[in-house]
């Protein structure tokens, strides 16, 4: 198997919603983030407009891939992230929306910020303080520090803090 390719993240937050968000209508869709499957796999490619390679991000024994899906209508993926736990924080490998969702025609909001904030919700789950790191594309650092309250810690690095990952958890999965 080749090596996963490092990315860096240029994925855009579009707009921080409480779930996901129809962009006409500005109904709001609960929604659930569940392991990507091989059979979902079939649909995630870039003939269908998916930009990324996800079946290798979903064969890396290094990470783990999740689907966004609207609860109860778990066949349509939403957007897609890849994660890392590692001993301080959670790493951030890749984040795609669904082609449907992205550009000027999309159909939902909140796909990025709703991914963003199940890496910070896994951080805590694991025991590392909501502390989420990736690596951005250098002209979307300030977009992440003014959007998700991320911090620049050098060359491509970002960390996502405790402060910030209670933020976005807030936003997203309250009880």
């Amino acid at each position: 198997m080749k090596k996963p390719i490092k990315h860096l993240l240029d994925f855009h937050v579009d707009k921080l919603t409480n779930s996901i968000e129809n962009v006409i209508t500005k109904d709001s869709f609960k929604t659930d983030i569940l392991p990507l499957s091989p059979k979902d796999l079939k649909n995630i490619i870039k003939k269908n407009g998916w930009r990324f390679n996800w079946s290798d991000e979903f064969k890396a024994s290094d990470r783990t891939a999740y689907k966004l899906v609207i609860v109860n209508n778990v066949d349509i993926i939403q957007g897609l992230i890849s994660l890392t736990p590692q001993h301080d924080n959670v790493f951030m490998h890749l984040i795609e929306t669904a082609p449907f969702n992205f550009g000027k025609n999309k159909m939902y909001e909140g796909v990025p910020g709703n991914l963003v904030a199940f890496a910070c919700r896994q951080s805590f789950l694991r025991g590392t303080e909501g502390y989420v790191s990736f690596r951005s594309k250098t002209n979307l650092i300030s977009h992440y520090t003014e959007t998700l309250g991320a911090i620049h810690y050098g060359g491509h690095l970002m960390i996502i803090n405790t402060e910030a990952a209670l933020k976005l958890i807030e936003k997203y999965f309250k009880q």
